[in-house]
């Protein structure tokens, strides 16, 4: 699922509206915003005002169970 946002400031960057929604685990979603949004890297460096653009949601958050700790002294 994605996200659409319309940018309205100026020199707004595609990272920057990745951390501005995400916050700063948005960073990582940069190639998979680029592959949402086909032809964006053309327009340069910051997006225009007025233009729409499809911001991925975050991946589930996974949790990591330890692994069972031996403690040989107690």
């Amino acid at each position: 699922m994605s996200t659409k946002i319309t940018v309205t400031g100026e020199e707004i960057t595609l990272y920057l509206l990745l951390v501005r929604v995400h916050g700063w685990k948005g960073q990582d979603l940069i190639t998979e915003a680029l592959s949402l949004n086909p032809g964006i890297a053309s327009e340069g460096a910051f997006l225009p005002a007025g233009q729409e653009v499809l911001i991925p949601d975050l991946p589930a958050e996974t949790t990591i169970t330890p692994e069972p700790t031996i403690d040989l002294f107690g």
